[in-house]
Order: structure tokens, then C-alpha cells, then sequence
């Protein structure tokens, strides 16, 4: 099927629900409510749809693009309220626009922005369980912040990825890393105090945020220290990821600023 009409869509969604954004066998996934909520909306026309990244199962995005390809042009805003009458409540649409044929979102430069918002101490309330990660043990937050600012610039991320393929490229570069009070997700369920861990890079190795929060929680329990972090990103790192990975539903896509 040639398509001769092309449109990036920014959309947001809960994924709490769902097994990530990639399609799979006998899983519930982003990708695939997506596509059945545009065959209420299109009907007998044809379209295809990509995303612009994978995203592991429970997480969420504030911001998220999906390209379509279609055979006919939409009037843009009688589109968007279709999608939004047929999306369930865990997904909204926010905007379209149309793009070049050759555009292709998932190679366009962009930066992306992820959150990972975690409390520690008291139990949180159940309701906040699809946003927040809660860590039983006291956590020493200051040491914490010290310790994510180390992330940020070129290092060598080995130890912040699995199962990485041969062309992987390991020498990276992370705009910004920091731990600071949460002001952003706020709701009367959530504990008095909580933090969020914000990371802004071109681009990230697999479960490399969720790694990287997963060693953040041993600095703050003590099991870690600011040296071991440094010598983690060093190119002479014993390349051996490491092994505690944070749960995946306090992670976020929280921006992505994507060059048209």
C-alpha cells in the first residue's frame, strides 16, 4: 500500500495498563490501542502508523508522536475530536500537523526530557501507584542530587544498558541529570513530599534511565558512593551492566522537542 499524505501526531497516554508501546502476542500495548482507536476514526480508509520510540511496559509519556500515513488529507481539528471521542481514558490527542512524505519521526533530531518521580519512607497511597515508586528505606536525597549531577556530559554508559546489540554505541551524551523536589504531578493522594529525577539527552540505551535511577537508590541508602558513579561512566569501566533496575512505572517521557 503506497500513502500519499503524511501527519505527525502529539499525543499523551497512562501506560500503567498497558505492555509498552511496541505491538506483541497476547499483550495489551500502546501501539495497538492506537491503531484500533484509528479504525473507529478512519473507517474504510487506509493508514499506517509508527511511534517514535519504544517505551517498556507501565510507562507513561506527557508527550509522545506518532507519524500517519493515510491515503486522503483530515481536517485537522474535526480529526483531533474524533480521536479524543474514540480514545479510552488512559490516551489524549493534542495536536496535528502535516509533514513532507520523506519525514521520518523516528530519525528526526529531537531531544528528549524523562521524568522518574519517587517518594521514600511511608507507604503511598495505592492510587498513586501508577506515578509514583515509593522505596520503604530512608534515602539520603541530598547525596542523591550530588550523584545524578555526575550523569550529565559525555560518558561511557556500559554499565546503564542491557542487553546491547553489536553496533550499540556506549559513548553518549546526557544534556542535563538532576534530583529535585517534585512541583510538577500533584494530586491529595500523593505523599507530603516527592522527587523527580529529570534527564535530557538526544537519546538513551535500553533501560539506561531506569539504571540509572536503580543506582541513585543505593547511593541514597549508603550502599553506594560518589566515586563508584565516577568510575561507572569511565572509559576503563568494567563494562558489566549493573543489576537493580528501577520499576518501570515512575518513568515518564515527560517532553520531546522534535525538529520538523
Amino acid at each position: 500500500m503506497k500513502y500519499s499524505v503524511s501527519y505527525v501526531v502529539c499525543i499523551q497516554f497512562l501506560g500503567f495498563r498497558f505492555s509498552g508501546w511496541q505491538k506483541q502476542k497476547n499483550a495489551k500495548t500502546l501501539h495497538d490501542m492506537v491503531d484500533k482507536t484509528l479504525s473507529f476514526v478512519f473507517e474504510d480508509k487506509n493508514y499506517k502508523t509508527i511511534g517514535i520510540g519504544r517505551t517498556d511496559a507501565k510507562v507513561s509519556a506527557n508527550t509522545y508522536y506518532i507519524q500517519m500515513f493515510t491515503e486522503v488529507l483530515v481536517d485537522e481539528v474535526t480529526f483531533i475530536k474524533s480521536l479524543n471521542s474514540n480514545f479510552s481514558p488512559d490516551f489524549r490527542a493534542l495536536s496535528i500537523r502535516r509533514v513532507d512524505r520523506g519525514f521520518n519521526v523516528i530519525n528526526a533530531p529531537k531531544i528528549k526530557e524523562y521524568h522518574y518521580y519517587f517518594s521514600f519512607g511511608e507507604k503511598n497511597h495505592p492510587f498513586a501507584a501508577p506515578f509514583l515508586v515509593n522505596v520503604a528505606e530512608n534515602l539520603d536525597v541530598n547525596l542523591m542530587m550530588k550523584a545524578a549531577n555526575l550523569f550529565a556530559g559525555e560518558h561511557y554508559f556500559h554499565k546503564y544498558c542491557t542487553k546491547p546489540s553489536e553496533n550499540t554505541i556506549f559513548k553518549r551524551v546526557i544534556n542535563s541529570c538532576e534530583i529535585v523536589e517534585n512541583d510538577i504531578l500533584r494530586a491529595n493522594f500523593f505523599p507530603e513530599k516527592s522527587y523527580v529525577l529529570k534527564v535530557r539527552g538526544k537519546g538513551f540505551l535500553r533501560y539506561q534511565i531506569r539504571l540509572i535511577m536503580a543506582t541513585l537508590f543505593e547511593v541514597g541508602k549508603g550502599n553506594l558512593d560518589l566515586t563508584f558513579i565516577e568510575d561507572s561512566l569511565k572509559e576503563g569501566n568494567d563494562r558489566k551492566f549493573m543489576r537493580n533496575n528501577a520499576p518501570s512505572s515512575g518513568l515518564q517521557l515527560f517532553n520531546v522537542e522534535l525538529e520538523f
